[in-house]
């Protein structure tokens, strides 16, 4: 993935989120309890932080490059659809058998995060 469609796909997994916390803080309130309601919270919040690693992913493009980085782009993108995307899905249709799915979106943070130090680490030697 191409820092530039990075730096769209963030924008829109940015403005995504930030409407998905309005809703859930005006829309939602009413028609889920607690338990759910910070569930949708978690998922956005992970949504908002993870849209902000992909950002971050396209600046540090132009000093560490190569194809890990871009890699790990695409798994953090992936990550948070499966994440985030299982959560909100959760939440709106209580279809408990989602949380299974979720662990797989915060697998993908992890090996993303870890290809993200990994391309730093061997751009220094």
């Amino acid at each position: 993935m191409s820092p530039r469609l990075q730096v769209i796909l963030a924008s829109l997994i940015l403005f995504i989120g930030v409407g998905t916390g309005a809703f859930g803080a005006h829309g939602l309130r009413q028609h889920v309890g607690p338990d759910m309601l910070a569930t949708w919270q978690t998922a956005v919040l992970y949504q908002l932080v993870h849209g902000l690693g992909l950002l971050g992913l396209a600046m540090l493009y132009e000093r560490y490059g190569g194809a890990l980085l871009r890699s790990a782009g695409v798994v953090m993108l992936a990550g948070t659809v499966i994440f985030s995307g299982s959560l909100y899905v959760l939440v709106l249709s209580n279809q408990k058998w989602l949380g299974a799915i979720t662990p797989i979106g915060g697998l993908a943070f992890l090996v993303a995060w870890g290809m993200t130090a990994l391309a730093a680490y061997r751009q220094a030697k």
